[in-house]
């Protein structure tokens, strides 16, 4: 399972005496048992979910260091930067732009779509093929490039 191997990363980490792994993954591994816990009863969580809770944590160090870096910040952006490093490589290889481009053709193609206005028909289409692999942004802009060309 995918959380026992961030636990077994970070106790390497904390034996190498690597700070920012060992605070990332300290840190990875709080937000998955905040999630396992959270409703009215304790669970497990599946791999899926744990990349889930990875991918939403990595999110947050992307949005925290463009704030940072916006305020003028660099050293705290910096520091970010390098958790959301940490955090990428438990996450599934992002798709290109051009692998991006193609599924969204496809799903244009199965749907039947046209116009801006059957973005949601397309985006409901493309979302689980792309799965976890690209950000919904990033998705999102390229089915309103190609359905507004």
């Amino acid at each position: 399972m995918l959380k026992e191997k961030l636990r077994a990363d970070l106790s390497a980490a904390m034996k190498a005496r690597d700070e920012v792994r060992t605070r990332t993954l300290r840190m990875a591994l709080t937000a998955v048992t905040n999630e396992e816990v959270a409703g009215k009863q304790a669970r497990e969580l599946s791999d899926d979910e744990v990349v889930k809770v990875l991918q939403r944590e990595s999110k947050k160090r992307r949005e925290a260091a463009e704030a940072f870096a916006d305020a003028g910040r660099t050293e705290q952006a910096e520091a970010e930067r390098a958790e959301g490093v940490v955090l990428d490589d438990y996450l599934p290889t992002q798709l290109s732009d051009d692998e991006l481009a193609e599924l969204v053709r496809t799903a244009i193609a199965e749907t039947g779509a046209e116009g801006p206005r059957a973005m949601g028909q397309v985006m409901k289409a493309v979302t689980p093929k792309v799965a976890g692999r690209a950000d919904g942004k990033r998705v999102s802009a390229e089915v309103k490039r190609q359905l507004a060309g």
